[in-house]
Formats: C-alpha cells, sequence, structure tokens
C-alpha cells in the first residue's frame, strides 16, 4: 500500500484506504474517492494531480493525494 503520489501516471490503480481527518475523508468521498473504487493519474503538475475517477477528471493537491492510499 502506498500513497497515490508515487503512483505511475497512465495506470488503474484502486483505492485501499482514505487517511486524514473526517472532514478530509468527506471530501474526498465528494470528488468521488471511494475505497474500492478505480482511480488513475492523468498529468502532474507542480506537485498537483490530475486525476481520472469514474469518467471524470479531478484536481487534487499533493497533500490531498498522500491521504489516499493505493
Amino acid at each position: 500500500m502506498m500513497p497515490l503520489i508515487f503512483a505511475e501516471p497512465g495506470e488503474e490503480q484502486i483505492i485501499k484506504k482514505i487517511g486524514g481527518s473526517p472532514e478530509v475523508k468527506k471530501h474526498l468521498e465528494d470528488l468521488g474517492f471511494n475505497v474500492g473504487g478505480e482511480v488513475s493519474i492523468v498529468s502532474m503538475l507542480g506537485g498537483n494531480l490530475i486525476v481520472k475517477i469514474k469518467e471524470s477528471r479531478v484536481a487534487v493537491s499533493e497533500e490531498l493525494a498522500k491521504k489516499i492510499m493505493i
């Protein structure tokens, strides 16, 4: 298990755990990040990630990406 920030761009990954405070977990769940869901990195820009989740693209900060475990 490792943080999403270390995943290779373009590879499908399965979310195994979401860390952080209850507010952070709720925010990530509202964006579509759920345990068991598929996620892949589209691109990395200055530490921030563009990820594909549920047929949508979402921008995630490096800090939030470190809380998503794959």
